[in-house]
């Protein structure tokens, strides 16, 4: 089990546009199909990214303002995204507005998906970096190659860590999946008394779980789950894991078959996603694409070989 406390120093700029800061939460088995990177994402100035896609899973949870999708689509505070592998959104255009640098604030999980593609840690992208910069010049999300060609960063950082273009797997669904939360029942959990949750979902072939767990003041719950890992942020409230204490944005990874017991001073409650190892088909998926991403808006103009 891990438990990280939250520190509000802990930021850095790890967004190729300089405009976001990253506070690293917990991170998983790099070249594993089940890597994942948890962060905090917190927008020091005005933000515009192009229409683009990820050959992974993103959960996303603004927990201070809003997220624009792109295309008339909003992310409100509070509410939940999932963002299936492959799939595209965007353009984001999200002037800071009347908030304040560094006010909008969201919880970010990046994830390997059912595909088996994987995820590429950050470490692996910082290197990279480097030693591209060598050959060539990075402007923003674009690397310019000596030789001309212009190319969107991950794809470039993909094909320099990996040896080999990046697949972009066909979206299961269609669209970013929103929830509300707050539409959601609370029901009892078990035999724990004053302990409850709010089931929100499960996801594609691999079982991906997001929910919510409420404890009352001075509530224990003691929970073993053997489908998955467990990762879990405590939204407010004040507690304990074991002997350590845990509050506002701590965040807790618990592994496959592991206990993981908390006592609550005040009403707590944890934001939690459920990750069940990637188990790849006999036969591999011929259902990917390979896009190069450009500035322009329609999804169309991205060209595809």
């Amino acid at each position: 089990m891990k438990i990280v406390p939250f520190h509000d120093t802990n930021w850095v700029k790890d967004h190729p546009t300089g405009n976001v800061s990253f506070q690293h939460m917990l991170k998983g088995e790099p070249d594993s199909p089940d890597n994942f990177m948890y962060i905090l994402g917190r927008q020091d100035a005005d933000f515009w990214m192009p229409r683009h896609r990820h050959n992974f899973e993103q959960i996303r949870l603004p927990l201070r303002g809003d997220m624009n999708i792109g295309r008339d689509v909003v992310l409100r505070e509070g509410e939940v995204g999932y963002f299936p592998e492959g799939m595209a959104y965007g353009p984001q255009d999200d002037p800071l507005g009347h908030a304040a640098p560094g006010e909008r604030v969201q919880l970010v999980l990046q994830f390997g998906g059912s595909s088996g593609c994987g995820f590429m840690s950050i470490e692996q992208r910082r290197a990279a970096r480097q030693e591209m910069a060598k050959d060539g010049r990075w402007d923003g999300n674009y690397y310019h190659r000596s030789d001309g060609r212009t190319q969107w960063g991950l794809n470039a950082i993909w094909e320099h860590v990996f040896g080999e273009r990046l697949k972009y797997p066909r979206p299961r669904y269609r669209n970013v999946v929103i929830t509300d939360p707050e539409r959601f029942n609370w029901l009892p959990v078990g035999d724990a008394k004053d302990v409850d949750r709010r089931y929100l979902g499960s996801f594609s072939e691999r079982g991906m779980w997001i929910e919510m767990i409420r404890l009352r003041p001075d509530a224990a719950w003691s929970s073993t789950e053997p489908r998955g890992r467990r990762l879990m942020v405590v939204l407010s409230g004040s507690g304990t894991c074991g002997d350590e204490p845990v509050g506002r944005l701590t965040a807790l990874q618990v592994e496959p078959d592991e206990t993981l017991r908390l006592s609550a001073e005040t009403t707590t409650e944890l934001f939690v996603v459920g990750l069940p190892p990637v188990v790849l088909p006999a036969e591999e998926s011929q259902e990917f694409d390979f896009v190069e991403i450009t500035d322009a808006e329609k999804e169309q103009d991205q060209v595809r070989h």
